[in-house]
């Protein structure tokens, strides 16, 4: 369950966002808290999902993009009961988003990876997924839009 942020959460958050690589003990020395609640927050933080990955910049700045992206439109087996196949797709990293659909298809994948080699491993190890019926790739061109 997903708990409502308090004050110190936000300052946490705040912080981090300033800094992503403080140090626990001046982080909590900031906030007002001990480094072991800090800690703890973080690790909460993390499971509800309010810091998420983490990013890698360039030394000219810039974070990082994956050199390749595709989507790939997956039919399952059973749509109801294809929770299974939601799990496996969650341990695959360069899946960075996953949409449960109406109509035609029941999911849709966005993989984003470093070159295209690694996007036929994945869509191999997605098709070989237990309740993967079929599956459907197409390669992005171009990102016109990408917040």
């Amino acid at each position: 369950m997903k708990r409502l942020l308090d004050r110190a959460d936000e300052r946490i958050l705040a912080e981090l966002t300033r800094n992503a690589r403080i140090p626990h003990a001046e982080l909590a020395e900031r906030v007002s808290l001990s480094r072991n609640a800090v800690r703890q927050r973080i690790d909460r933080l993390e499971r509800d999902g309010h810091i998420q990955g983490y990013t890698i910049v360039a030394s000219d700045g810039q974070a990082r993009t994956a050199a390749v992206a595709a989507m790939m439109f997956v039919y399952r087996h059973d749509r109801m009961r294809g929770g299974d196949v939601i799990q496996a797709l969650k341990r695959i990293p360069e899946i960075v988003s996953c949409d449960v659909m109406s109509g035609e298809f029941d999911l849709v994948l966005r993989v984003e990876a470093c070159a295209t080699d690694r996007i036929r491993e994945i869509w191999q190890e997605v098709a070989a997924v237990p309740g993967v019926r079929d599956t459907l790739t197409a390669f992005a061109l171009s990102s016109m839009i990408k917040r």
